[in-house]
């Protein structure tokens, strides 16, 4: 096709282009929305990227990401849907698969409801109209989460499973709310967690004679003073004014600099021969995450920071210019510093306050997660959980779960919680109903209910013959917010009490992505492609 000198594309219109969409919509939300609720069913995938070529999982992000379809009409269909759930993922960290069955519900009721004679823009305005209002309802329905409720959350969003969920609710009470929990692999099957209370950086001992402590082979050193730089010491004598007053009255230091190879051998050297109580450690990362890094680290030990970035001549630093920190474990890969009991820093807490601004405002997951672990160094908690595996299979499907469960947790600290199992949902589409008779009223409150019905078809209810006595039992409770269906343990009640919640941002953010995706396909009235060279089957 190059010889012709252009790229000739395929065109599909009306009923044809829709109809193409609709089925690329209902195939990928046919494999995700079955891992949806407690009884979830996980999915095979064919991986190329995993372990063995294969990936068990109940994740509903992952399952759509590994979807691509031959037909590119229908495949559009499928990237539109990916990016709902990406941006689900990517703002609350869980909510994937919600995402994906509010958009093939909300593109189903769409066709149905959007007839010829009905103006298509005015519908979609008030579908987008209605959902902000949905959206403010549920921000007023919410809690605030703690103790039991936060163990709740945690346990539903790694689906169901008490052990992990418990594990992670431990982390989260350790670190506090401004925390921030990662997850590693384990080298072992168990799954366990380590949480410190300091500041962790990932960079160890520079040379291996700085080691004090040869059964954990780490230095380690109490009532130290740190000298944080990015500026590289090439010469000893340009770092005199700090050294002469540590070594005359036998004080420990620790350096975070670059340093050049003369340098850490001469400090090792008298390390091992005169006894110096002085260690160094590069500094983390790289660019301008390295630089911002250091500058909340030097807040965090209260040193000044001399960067070459603006200038700074380290032959002026005196030991005023020093931090300090009750304790400094420096081991081969990283590096824990235990901030001062007492410590009080305004400073501080100004620059945590500024990069929760900055954290809302980021749009992509990574640097949001930067912003996060920025924040856990600075307020001092940081924990790990060590997701283990009897093989690779058992560790990706768990490291999956752990995943969605520490961001679900995460997401229900910062912004509360609702009942779940897809009741808040279901009660704001019966107000609806009783508020409203717009056709964009209708579409979205008939969408709002699919997360409940998927749930309970999950579970094997039969809700063609159980539904009119539910929908009564549920329409009859409409008073009580939270009263519902718990399909695991079979039992009504109100949802808080029975354990069944959702974090709000979560919630929030797979309708408002769902109304987005599909308010984008529905007003689609035409498809460009790529013209291929094979029939698409």
């Amino acid at each position: 096709m190059s010889d012709i000198g252009y790229s000739p594309k395929d065109l599909k219109f009306n009923e044809e282009a829709r109809k193409k969409l609709f089925n690329g919509i209902t195939t990928i939300a046919s494999a995700v929305k079955s891992t949806l609720g407690p009884a979830g069913q996980t999915v095979l995938i064919e991986s190329p990227n995993h372990t063995h070529g294969i990936t068990v999982t109940k994740d509903g992000v992952t399952v759509a990401k590994s979807i691509e379809l031959l037909d590119p009409v229908e495949n559009l269909a499928v990237r539109m849907m990916k990016e709902a759930a990406d941006r689900t993922a990517t703002g609350a960290g869980d909510g994937t698969t919600t995402a994906i069955v509010l958009t093939e519900a909300l593109v189903k009721s769409g066709f149905k409801h959007i007839t010829a004679g009905r103006s298509k823009t005015e519908v979609l305005r008030g579908l987008v109209s209605e959902t902000n209002k949905i959206v403010e309802s549920l921000k007023e329905q919410s809690r605030d989460v703690s103790g039991e409720y936060l163990k709740n959350v945690a346990i539903i969003s790694s689906n169901n499973d008490v052990k992990l969920g418990t594990t992670i609710a431990e982390v989260y009470e350790k670190v506090g709310k401004d925390g921030i929990v990662t997850i590693a692999r384990s080298q072992t099957s168990e799954t366990y967690y380590e949480t410190t209370n300091g500041l962790k950086i990932d960079r160890g001992y520079t040379s291996n004679l700085f080691i004090n402590d040869h059964k954990k082979d780490e230095c380690v050193f109490e009532d130290t003073y740190i000298l944080v730089s990015d500026a590289e010491i090439n010469n000893l004598l340009t770092i005199e004014n700090v050294l002469k007053p540590i070594i005359n009255e036998g004080k420990k230091l620790l350096i975070i600099a670059p340093c050049s190879t003369n340098v850490i051998n001469t400090l090792a050297a008298n390390v091992m021969k005169n006894g110096l109580k002085i260690c160094a450690i590069t500094p983390p990362n790289f660019g301008y995450k390295q630089h911002e890094l250091m500058q909340d680290i030097a807040l965090t030990v209260g040193a000044t920071y001399f960067s070459e970035k603006t200038g700074d001549d380290l032959s002026i630093m005196t030991s005023s210019d020093l931090g300090h920190a009750a304790k400094v474990i420096v081991g081969r890969d990283s590096t824990v510093v235990v901030k001062d009991s007492d410590e009080s820093n305004d400073i501080v807490s100004d620059r945590i306050a500024q990069l929760w601004d900055a954290h809302k405002l980021a749009s992509s997951k990574v640097d949001k997660e930067f912003i996060l672990s920025r924040i856990a160094s600075l307020s001092g908690g940081v924990g790990v959980i060590y997701v283990g595996g009897n093989t690779d299979l058992e560790q990706k499907e768990l490291y999956d779960r752990v995943d969605d469960a520490v961001c679900a947790v995460r997401s229900a600290l910062e912004e509360g919680i609702l009942p779940g199992g897809g009741v808040a949902l279901y009660k704001e589409a019966v107000k609806l109903e009783l508020t409203e008779d717009s056709t964009a009223a209708k579409i979205l409150s008939e969408a709002l209910k699919t997360p409940l019905f998927q749930i309970w078809e999950n579970a094997g209810e039969d809700i063609d013959n159980e539904w009119m006595l539910t929908d009564d039992l549920l329409r009859g409770n409409l008073s009580s917010y939270a009263y519902g269906y718990d399909v695991k343990a079979e039992k009504w009640g109100d949802m808080y009490e029975l354990g069944v919640i959702d974090p709000l941002k979560v919630t929030k953010s797979a309708l408002q992505n769902a109304v987005s995706v599909a308010v984008t396909i529905l007003s689609t009235n035409a498809i460009v492609t790529m013209a291929r060279t094979y029939e698409a089957r």
